[in-house]
């Protein structure tokens, strides 16, 4: 077996080092960082509602009663409409007591029913049939999953191309040949419309008002991908 003498392990670990540092300092040389983008404005194809009830009583038996007795109510009416997924939120329920001599007064409780749908004449006639009972907390429109994954993906092979378009740009502005991909992050981000407010006034309609459904404009939603990364100039 042959062995290294010290000069010569000495030798070794400086071509070793020199390597290293000629590739470093190629990794790092002419290296410029780039940013693109692809944006677009998508109409909103689904229905977000969230509905609740509150009610009071002495009793929280009588009141749990009550309160599940309008749930119950609420997801049978629901079923009028497949086309409707409706769930059951939040759902609490808590003391009051009297301010002036902070005595146990009654027992108040509090449940939310939440809607989605892209079928906003169908959400909004079940909001109309179920505003009876429930107030209407808020009401806002998205892009659905299936739609927004759709326009992503466009919109990742747009900002792409700009991209590259931008670094090929760069590249003869700084009159090298071409470049090198060093890396790419690409990140998708969503404007959605604030939610609508309904106030607490608008809680109950009679039965031949709440047959008529409200007339809703959707809006659009801004979708756009980043594209920023590195790339190395030849």
């Amino acid at each position: 077996m042959r062995y290294l003498t010290t000069p010569t392990l000495v030798l070794a670990c400086a071509l070793s080092t020199s390597a290293f540092a000629q590739q470093n300092e190629a990794l790092n040389y002419n290296i410029v960082n780039v940013q693109a983008e692809a944006a677009r404005q998508v109409s909103n194809d689904e229905m977000h509602a969230i509905l609740y009830i509150e009610k009071s009583n002495k009793q929280p038996a009588e009141l749990a009663s009550q309160i599940t007795q309008l749930m119950n109510q609420a997801m049978m009416l629901a079923k009028k409409y497949p086309q409707v997924k409706v769930e059951t939120g939040s759902q609490t329920t808590y003391p009051v007591y009297d301010n002036e001599n902070r005595k146990l007064k009654e027992w108040r409780g509090r449940a939310e029913v939440q809607i989605e749908s892209t079928d906003f004449k169908a959400a909004s006639q079940l909001v109309s049939e179920l505003q009876q009972n429930f107030q209407t907390e808020s009401i806002n429109f998205t892009v659905s999953d299936a739609q927004r994954k759709k326009v992503e993906n466009e919109l990742i092979i747009e900002a792409s191309k700009n991209f590259q378009q931008r670094a090929q740009m760069l590249s003869q502005a700084w009159s090298k040949s071409g470049y090198n991909l060093v890396n790419l992050n690409l990140n998708t981000s969503n404007n959605y419309p604030q939610p609508m407010m309904m106030r607490a006034s608008m809680a109950k309609f009679s039965g031949a008002e709440a047959a008529d459904a409200q007339n809703v404009a959707a809006g659009e939603s801004k979708i756009t991908v980043n594209a920023n990364g590195t790339i190395q100039f030849k």
